[in-house]
């Protein structure tokens, strides 16, 4: 997500707090904070895929693998 969005949220979150927001910004505020969720998701998803458990003995198991024992 780009930086400006992020300092968009982070702009509609303090207006929120200290006098409301107006319909249309609320409808914004929902749709950048269901963006973010949706790409902080998909990173951790990848970050998870790629992690790998090392057993005692020296193998690497995928982490799907491994939960599946």
């Amino acid at each position: 997500m780009e930086i400006e969005k992020q300092l968009r949220i982070n702009e509609l979150a303090k207006k929120q707090k200290s006098e409301g927001l107006t319909p249309e910004e609320a409808a914004e505020q929902k749709a950048l904070r269901e963006e973010y969720l949706a790409e902080f998701r998909a990173n951790l998803k990848r970050t998870l895929d790629n992690t790998v458990v090392e057993e005692p003995d020296g193998t690497r198991i995928p982490l799907t693998a491994f939960r599946k024992k």
